[in-house]
């Protein structure tokens, strides 16, 4: 199948569709083919505006279309399982959105769907495939900051639109499901381990999601995580690294640019400037897509890697409704 090019399909007209469109019309492997909205004016101009070849008045009539191979599912945050799930058994591979999903029952479905079927389903963290993250995670498996103790991370944004779904609880809404997954998903990879027991606190905005999100995590080995999200407080995305060797900080962690660097401070104090060799941000998970359907690669963001951050996730929540910490 390497000779082959994938034809994907966009499930709604979701803003976080014009990331994918340059990457999609630039790889070899890969083309936009089709968009579906849930009424066939909208999705027509969106096909007209875009120079998208067919358009479709339902998600239904996408993944119907035979000719369509991949479908890239940017939908709220709980219709994600859902919608998967119907296009694994219509015969497609899925590119979803994070969070993947707001359950780990729902995790588990989507995996025994796609194991039945045998199609690809893998969570759309840009971040992971780009190099500065895949430099980090060598240079840390590597040795380069020591043994690592502490890892911290903060994103945050203020978020001010009246009516936002993200401000719907019933919509996974929240700081926590939208940005703070992020750090998480980070230190994750970065320490190339999950968390035994975490704790968390939120402040509870007007609608009842968390509008603030401040979590600590103990992974094995005495290896610490902590961080924090919210929607409150202007723009802020970083990260640091901590060894007894040395300290890693990454002013661009989660939406990395064409032209980026981190910066690792020694012991004795002099830092050293890493400029990273660059790639656009999102065509990573699109060629990523690519070698798990073409050449049979595992994702690099599996679903038991996504199992596992939405399983953190829920913990910290747990947490912090009950004031206590929770073992994972």
């Amino acid at each position: 199948m390497t000779d082959k090019i994938l034809r994907w399909g966009l499930l709604s007209t979701a803003r976080i569709n014009q990331a994918l469109i340059e990457p999609l019309r630039s790889s070899k492997r890969n083309t936009l083919a089709a968009v579906a909205s849930r009424s066939q004016a909208t999705a027509e101009a969106y096909a007209k505006e875009n120079k998208i070849e067919k358009a479709y008045g339902s998600y239904d009539a996408l993944l119907a279309d035979p000719e369509i191979d991949v479908i890239y599912n940017p939908l709220p945050n709980h219709m994600h399982a859902e919608w998967t799930i119907k296009a694994v058994e219509a015969g497609k591979h899925v590119l979803v959105e994070k969070p993947i999903a707001l359950t780990v029952a729902e995790v588990e479905a989507m995996d025994a769907a796609a194991q039945k079927h045998g199609r690809v389903v893998a969570e759309a963290f840009m971040y992971r495939h780009h190099p500065q993250t895949l430099k980090i995670v060598d240079m840390v498996s590597g040795g380069k900051l020591g043994k690592v103790k502490l890892v911290r991370g903060t994103f945050t944004f203020q978020l001010n639109h009246e009516g936002d779904i993200r401000f719907d609880p019933a919509m996974g809404g929240g700081a926590l499901w939208d940005v703070g997954c992020y750090p998480l998903s980070f230190a994750r990879t970065v320490l190339g381990a999950e968390p035994l027991e975490v704790f968390g606190w939120q402040v509870t905005g007007s609608t009842g999601i968390d509008e603030t999100f401040v979590a600590q995590l103990r992974f094995p080995d005495d290896v610490y995580a902590q961080f924090n999200c919210s929607f409150a407080v202007p723009f802020i995305s970083t990260a640091e690294v901590f060894g007894d060797a040395g300290r890693l900080a990454v002013p661009r962690p989660f939406q990395p640019g064409v032209k980026e660097h981190i910066l690792l401070t020694h012991p004795d104090g002099v830092t050293d400037t890493i400029t990273i060799k660059s790639q656009p941000l999102y065509s990573g998970e699109v060629e990523d897509m690519a070698d798990a359907v073409l050449l049979g690669k595992t994702p690099r963001v599996s679903l038991a890697d996504s199992r596992a951050n939405v399983a953190a996730i829920l913990a910290l929540f747990e947490s912090a409704r009950s004031g206590k910490p929770v073992m994972i």
